[in-house]
Parts: C-alpha cells; structure tokens; sequence
C-alpha cells in the first residue's frame, strides 16, 4: 500500500492513457472515463486517504475506494468468504442490494477487504454538479430514509415501505434480513430504496415480522396525515402476529398504494428504432411498436425487444413471431382488470406462448441443437404507477431517473448464472470462455424449462426507461451515455425520436458489429386532485 495522485486510466485498450480523476474524458484519445467509486466491507482505520491498494485501488476516505484501472480483469480468483456469499446470491436484487466488485484477502483469511459496487455512493454525473466530498464523517452518499421521510409525498412513503416489504423474504432467507432494520443502512435514490450493505443476522432463528412493524409504527407517527392510519394498522397488525408472512403486507400495501395513486395522472410517450448496423447482412432484431414509431398516451403502454439468435437459420423469424404472439395476446389481456399476481402470471404466459410458437416452428422444420432459431426477450407494460418488466435472455431494461441510471434486468448468461448460485463474482465469473453464453432464450425448447423473470416497480417519479438489444449495451454504453443522451428528455431538452436515433448511433460507431434495437418509455407525473385520507 502506497500513497499515490489521483491518476485515472483510459478504459480504451489502445490507449491506456493516465488521466487526471476529475477529467470526464481521455485528454488523449477522448474516450469517456469510468469512475468506479466502490464501497469497503472492512476496518478501515489502517487506510490513509491517498494510499493505493494493490497498485489499483485509491483510497478516498470514508470508506471509499476508486480503482484506477477500471478496465482490467478481476485480480483475485479465490474463493469468497461464506458470509460474503449473500451478495452473490441476492444478484438479481441488485436495484436494491450492491454487489460484489472485488475481494482482497488480508491477514485474516476469514475477513478480508470486500469492495461493492452498486452502492448509495452520489457520484455527479453532469459538469454542474459538485464535486465529491470525501472528508472522514461525510461520506458522499444517497440520504436515509428517514433524513428523507417526512418531506417525501405520500405515494412515496407507501412505495419505500412496499419495496421493504418486497425485500423482506429474500433477505430472510439469506440471514441478513436484520439490514432493513438498521436505519443506517436504509438509503433513497429519489423513489428507490438501496442498501449501503449486508448485515448479518445475530440468529439462527428467523426475525419476526413483529420487528418490521415497531420500526414501522414509530415511522407512522411523521408519515403524511393521509395514510399514517393505514400504516399504523399494518404496524399493529404486524406487530400482533395478524399478518403471517411479506407477501400480506404487500397485499395491504398495494391497496394503499392503489388509492393514492388514483390523484396522479400520467404522461406516457413510447418510441422504437431497430436498425441494421454496419456490418450485419440482415437484421435480426425486432421491436413494439414497429420501428421508428413514436407514440403518445397509448392505450396499452408497451414496448417489446427482441434479439434473434441463429444467424442465417433464422434469428429473424424468431425475433418476429415472438413480436407478433406476444401483441396479439396483450390485445385481449386487459390487463389494468387485472391483480398484480394475476397480471404476472399472464405475462409469464405471454413469454411461454412466444416460446411455443418459435419452438413449433422450430420443431416443424426439424431443427436441433445449434440449428435451432430462438430469441431474446425483454418487455416493459406500464399500468398506472406500475412498470412490469418481463424479461429472458440478455436483452436489457434501464431505469432513468434525475437520480441515475439503472440496468433492471439481469442477463440469462453463464456469467450471470455463476453469481447467482454463489459459485464466484461476476468480474471473476467473466473471465470464463463461456461467460456470455446464453442459458435460456424463447425457442429453444419446452415452456416447461424456461423460467422468465417478470419484475413489478412503482414509478413514483418522472422516468425513463430503455428496453435494448446487446448492440448498443454491450461494452457499458447506457452506462457511459445516459446522462448526456437520456437524461435530457426528463428536462424537456429533447425528444424520444432524436434519443432513439442518437442511441443507434452510438451502438454503430462505438460496438458497430450487431444490430441495434432501442425503445423507449416515458413516464411524466402530476398530482391531478387531492389525496384522500386513508383509514
């Protein structure tokens, strides 16, 4: 460990060049800088702010570490810690839970230094913003829940106790349920609510919901006057053993939500754009709306993404009658007479149907193995202040907000698959031959072995999401483009159109070897009456 200046390399491979850590971009070649601020699972008291760790990892104070060669491999291939193995397997919750970015062993083979990623840590995205602060006490971090509790709106306040709720039995079943009682570790993005990280459970024995509802209670007594009732009831409810299990109190949740939700009124625009790219011979790809529609307040808000997989054998068919079995089951599904479970599960069946149709095909033309056509998936269907995303393969969906950027799915890679099941982290879980492989995708075989992932957010707040193809996400460009190509359509400063084609264009000139598929859902909110008081 050694003290060093604040040099960032390019993540360009052909460049490589050290820049200074304020730059945005390579004063060499301009290639635009990662700053990977990570998280310190650790003590921290042997760590001078300055001091580089590894000859890789500057220490920034406050328990913050920037690795200054963010483009290289992991450097560590040994095995984690048991106790560290919670935030492989909570992958998928990653909006909610950071994730394992790099673990250095110390001198004590049982602990070592654990550094995350995905954690509450404010990085300014924009030339307006502040700079960090890292002075000991003071770290740059998303506020607390309850610093932001009181002057949150109602629809708020009910969405982080719902996410709480929605937390609760994964949580559980790792042992580290007890993080949603500490009150230290409940962070906000806006509507989101983050972990800073894992605490382990103090006992075998599960943690009753009884403790959820005396936080919960205390929480009621500032919580906005038109639902303090209702949530004082759940808390007692909890608190007497009348609700069972996480699954109830979201039920209870979700009728207060619905309530509240009824004053707002929603601004929904969509807008598709597939394209060729440069090198491909055809396009295999497909999109919902057709391409380059753009479209106000419709009827059914949904926006669909396919990515063909078989080449000449027909990813493009695929991709296309997934299209068309899904739009011609959501025309008759209604889905806003729908429950939330119910509405989840007719979207699994969307999915399945898809993979019906492609696999018949598939079967009907004698098609085996590698020969076989198949597609990705990713589907967004706002209802309300609810987004469902249904999801299989590695086509993506982003959430957008005047907060940050985050990628909602998960990819149904082999890389993907290593973390979930514990076996490794995914930087380390990248460096496989096979990490990109996909594990499942529509047309490959029988609806009984595919296993789509349909998620349910509350939009409490005006949004952007983006549902894409590997064209342009492969190589982190939402990650590295969100904020000056996405960011501004929440202020007004452009279109979906312009966005849509600005974003194909960077999946051409910056990756340029697939198509490109984007489509885009905006969501702008207003208060249209007064909230009604809940009892």
């Amino acid at each position: 460990m050694k003290n060093a200046a604040a040099m960032l390399d390019c993540p360009n491979p052909n460049c490589q060049a050290a820049n200074p850590e304020e730059n945005k971009f390579c004063h060499k070649c301009r290639t635009r800088l990662v700053q990977q601020y990570l998280w310190a699972i650790a003590d921290v008291a042997a760590y001078q702010p300055g001091s580089l760790l590894g000859d890789r990892f500057l220490y920034k104070g406050s328990q913050i570490f920037l690795d200054t060669k963010p483009a290289l491999p992991s450097i560590n291939s040994s095995e984690l810690p048991a106790h560290f193995l919670p935030y492989l397997r909570l992958s998928p919750l990653r909006l909610h839970v950071p994730q394992v970015y790099e673990w250095l062993p110390t001198a004590h083979p049982d602990s070592g230094l654990l550094l995350l990623d995905y954690a509450p840590i404010w990085v300014p995205f924009s030339e307006d913003k502040a700079d960090l602060k890292f002075a000991e006490g003071s770290a740059p971090l998303f506020p607390q829940l309850l610093e932001a509790w009181q002057s949150a709106n109602p629809l708020r306040q009910l969405n982080w106790l719902w996410q709480m709720a929605n937390l609760w039995q994964p949580l559980s079943s790792e042992q580290v349920v007890s993080s949603l009682l500490d009150v230290e570790l409940l962070r906000v993005e806006g509507g989101i609510l983050r972990l800073l990280e894992l605490r382990s459970d103090a006992t075998q024995a599960p943690i009753s919901l009884s403790a959820l509802g005396k936080i919960w209670l205390q929480w009621s007594e500032t919580a906005k006057p038109e639902i303090a009732t209702r949530i004082r009831q759940i808390s007692q409810q909890l608190i007497q053993g009348q609700i069972h299990n996480a699954e109830q109190i979201t039920e209870r949740l979700d009728e207060a939500i619905a309530q509240i939700g009824q004053v707002y009124t929603r601004k929904i625009q969509v807008a598709t754009l597939t394209d060729q790219g440069p090198t491909r011979q055809r396009n295999e790809d497909a999109c919902y709306p057709q391409s380059g529609t753009k479209i106000q307040n419709p009827a059914i808000p949904l926006v669909i993404v396919c990515d063909g997989i078989g080449g000449h054998q027909g990813g493009d068919v695929a991709s296309n009658l997934a299209i068309e079995a899904i739009e011609q089951r959501m025309k008759v599904l209604k889905p806003k007479a729908l429950d939330p479970i119910t509405l989840t599960v007719e979207l699994e069946k969307a999915a399945c149907s898809a993979n019906d149709q492609i696999s018949q095909r598939n079967d009907s033309e004698q098609r085996h193995d590698r020969q076989r056509m198949g597609t990705t998936l990713v589907m967004g269907l706002m209802r309300d202040y609810e987004l469902y995303v249904t999801h299989i393969g590695d086509s993506r969906a982003y959430w957008i907000t005047r907060w940050g950027c985050h990628q909602i799915t998960l990819d149904d890679d082999v890389a993907s698959r290593e973390v979930r099941l514990g076996y490794s982290a995914y930087r380390q879980a990248l460096q496989q031959p096979s990490a990109g492989s996909l594990v499942q995708a529509l047309g490959m075989g029988s609806s009984n072995l595919l296993y789509p992932t349909v998620q349910r957010f509350i939009v409490d707040e005006d949004s952007i999401f983006l549902f894409c193809s590997d064209g342009l996400s492969d190589n982190d460009r939402v990650e590295t483009c969100w904020d000056t190509e996405i960011l501004p359509i929440l202020d007004g400063k452009a279109d979906l159109t312009t966005v849509s084609r600005r974003l194909v264009e960077i999946a051409n000139t910056l990756n340029g070897y697939d198509n490109a598929t984007v489509g885009l859902l905006q969501c702008q909110m207003e208060v249209a009456q007064p909230t009604p008081h809940l009892s």
